[in-house]
């Protein structure tokens, strides 16, 4: 007997032409929520300083492949935080593709240059995405990319490190 493998579960949204422009909260993650992409420093270099991202050597070809395809792509990246296990994004497309999504192509795009710089992959396989509906929707998500590094010990996906 043939061990079945689950069925993929389809995380866009039914119904949603993804082949337009429009503005999208995208995060790409990490493989199995490794955090290598850096390490949030509180405190450091002065006392009183929100918590902030130190981009290790993978994090900053993370950010090379942001910068690059937000300036060589269909998207713009209206803002991003790269923290140690992903990356959010605010992505905003800036034209259709018939029928293909411009978004999957760019998150495909953004992996496989940072795939390139560092040599092996690091991503986990698709994305997330949510349509920015609305302005209050997008200052929100705004805020909380900015705000990201400063609540990283209360993030679901922190490794926290063993009671001793």
């Amino acid at each position: 007997m043939q061990n079945e493998l689950p069925a993929r579960r389809n995380i866009r949204l039914l119904g949603y032409d993804y082949s337009t422009a429009g503005y999208y909260f995208a995060t790409v993650c990490v493989k199995d929520g490794h955090e290598i992409s850096g390490k949030v420093v509180v405190g450091a270099p002065a006392p009183g300083r929100p918590p902030f991202v130190e981009l290790s050597e993978l994090g900053n070809h993370v950010g090379s492949a942001v910068k690059y395809y937000s300036e060589n792509d269909i998207a713009v990246i209206g803002k991003y935080a790269i923290i140690p296990n992903r990356i959010h994004m605010v992505v905003v497309i800036t034209a259709g593709d018939r029928g293909r999504s411009p978004l999957q192509y760019f998150a495909r795009n953004l992996k496989s240059y940072a795939t390139k710089q560092i040599g092996f992959s690091i991503w986990q396989r698709s994305f997330h995405d949510r349509i920015i509906r609305d302005e209050n929707e997008y200052l929100r998500i705004w805020q909380y990319i900015d705000e990201n590094p400063q609540k990283w010990a209360e993030d679901d996906y922190y490794a926290k490190p063993p009671a001793h």
